[in-house]
C-alpha cells in the first residue's frame, strides 16, 4: 500500500511537471519519469507484460518521437510569434473538465471492481489480470476503437508537426536576398584574386 501511494504521488507530480515545465526537453524528462513510475505500478499489480510494454513502447519509441518533434520545431530560424495570454481564461473550464473526468474515472473504477473482480494466479496464465492473453483480448476486442483512435491522433500530430516545421524552416525572401548577396560578394572576391 505504501508503494502504491508513493508511486501515485510520483505519477501525479511528474504529470503536472510535464505540463508546467517551461522548456519542452524538461517536459520530455518528466514524461519519462511518469512512464517509468507507471511501469513500476504495473509490476506491483503483477502485470509484468504491461510494464515491459510501457517501457519499450512509450519510454522508448514514443518519447524518441517527442524528442524528434521538439528538435524539428526548435530548428526554425525565427522564434514563434507570441499571442495574447489566454491562460487565465482557460483555468476555470479546464478545472471543471478535469474534475468531471476524475469523478467519472472514480465512478468507473468503483463499478469495474464490482463487475470484474480481479482474477489472480501465476503470471503468464491466461485470463489473469496483466497476462498477455488478457491484454490481447482487451486490446483487439473491447478496446479496439480507442487503440485505433490513438494511432490516428499520433499520425495527425506527426503530420501537423511536419507541416509546421516546414513552414518554419521555409526561407524568407529576405534570407534568400541576403544569401544571393553573400554569394555574389564571394564570387567578386574570387575574381579579384584572379582565380577561375
Amino acid at each position: 500500500m505504501i508503494a502504491f501511494w508513493v508511486l501515485a504521488i510520483v505519477v501525479i507530480s511528474s504529470a503536472v511537471w510535464t505540463i508546467a515545465a517551461r522548456k519542452p526537453v524538461y517536459s520530455v524528462v518528466a514524461l519519462l519519469l511518469n512512464f517509468a513510475a507507471l511501469a513500476v505500478l504495473y509490476v506491483t499489480l503483477s502485470a509484468e507484460f504491461l510494464a515491459v510494454i510501457q517501457i519499450i513502447v512509450y519510454s522508448g519509441a514514443i518519447l524518441v518521437l517527442f524528442v524528434f518533434v521538439i528538435a524539428l520545431l526548435s530548428s526554425g530560424v525565427s522564434p514563434f510569434a507570441t499571442g495574447p495570454n489566454r491562460l487565465p481564461k482557460i483555468w476555470l473550464p479546464a478545472g471543471i473538465i478535469v474534475l468531471t473526468a476524475l469523478a467519472l474515472l472514480v465512478y468507473a473504477v468503483s463499478k469495474a471492481i464490482t463487475i470484474f473482480p480481479r482474477s489472480t494466479g501465476p503470471v503468464g496464465t491466461a485470463n489473469v489480470f496483466g497476462s498477455v492473453a488478457d491484454f490481447g483480448t482487451a486490446l483487439f476486442t473491447v478496446q479496439l476503437l480507442p487503440f485505433e483512435v490513438t494511432a490516428l491522433i499520433l499520425m495527425v500530430a506527426v503530420i501537423g508537426v511536419i507541416t509546421l516545421g516546414g513552414e518554419q524552416m521555409a526561407e524568407s525572401p529576405a534570407a534568400r536576398r541576403q544569401e544571393a548577396k553573400a554569394d555574389r560578394s564571394m564570387r567578386e572576391a574570387i575574381l579579384r584574386e584572379g582565380y577561375d
